[in-house]
């Protein structure tokens, strides 16, 4: 089973505290422990290997992606928890997709101000299936002053057209990187304005580096998982 080390042994060489790892094991990011007859945890390099793995997983993938990736490796689970970390890495993907889509389109897309006002639009249901939000948060960037749909006059309904819509894309992938709505509502109303997209082209140009710093960490999240996977069948073989 590899050298046993206490509790205070593993948490130096991580730079934690022990009570940290006691959590670790606890909440299923460790393997089970056993303890000696005087009650004392007994760890070995398996835990060392473990705690390096969901350190990087982390740091990655976050730690509630970490915690059902490791719990399932030490259920025996190996097929659900490559799912989880699939799950993961797809999610990424569909960020850079939708952050390409909005890119394009910027590309293509004369100043809003110079689009003649189109005629019916999407309801508010049909834009949040379209831009992947729940329609009280269309709602509230409504009440913010981000999106402009009109009524319809018989009903009340909102419609969205196809501008709002795409300004709609715009303010999903803002919010996703953290942007405040100050800042976001600045540049909606340079592009209802007839300015130039630039200003829109410089956030998400950030948006694009912090998917590529994020891409890298969960690669490395990986990478530790394997090595770990592998230290594992070593141990137990």
């Amino acid at each position: 089973m590899g050298e046993r080390l206490r509790a205070v042994d593993l948490a130096r060489a991580a730079g934690l505290s022990t009570q940290q790892v006691r959590n670790y094991v606890e909440t299923g990011l460790l393997p089970p422990v056993e303890r000696t007859e005087s009650g004392y945890r007994v760890f070995t390099d398996v835990h060392a290997h473990a705690l390096t793995a969901a350190r990087a997983l982390a740091a990655g993938h976050g730690w509630p992606t970490t915690g059902v990736i490791m719990r399932a490796v030490y259920g025996g689970d190996l097929e659900g928890a490559l799912a989880a970390l699939d799950a993961s890495h797809a999610e990424l993907h569909r960020e850079r997709g939708e952050l390409a889509e909005v890119l394009g389109v910027l590309g293509a897309l004369p100043p809003l101000g110079t689009l003649p006002a189109d005629r019916g639009g999407l309801r508010i249901g049909e834009v949040a299936d379209v831009v992947g939000v729940r329609t009280p948060v269309l709602r509230l960037w409504e009440t913010r002053g981000l999106l402009r749909p009109t009524r319809e006059k018989s009903t009340g309904y909102r419609r969205y057209s196809a501008s709002e819509v795409r300004l709609a894309r715009i303010v999903v992938l803002l919010r996703r990187g953290n942007h405040p709505f100050t800042a976001i509502g600045s540049l909606l109303s340079e592009l209802r304005s007839g300015g130039s997209p630039e200003r829109v082209r410089t956030e998400l140009a950030g948006r694009e580096s912090e998917l590529h710093r994020r891409s890298l960490a969960r690669l490395r999240g990986s990478a530790a998982l394997d090595a770990y996977l592998g230290h594992r069948r070593k141990t137990f073989q």
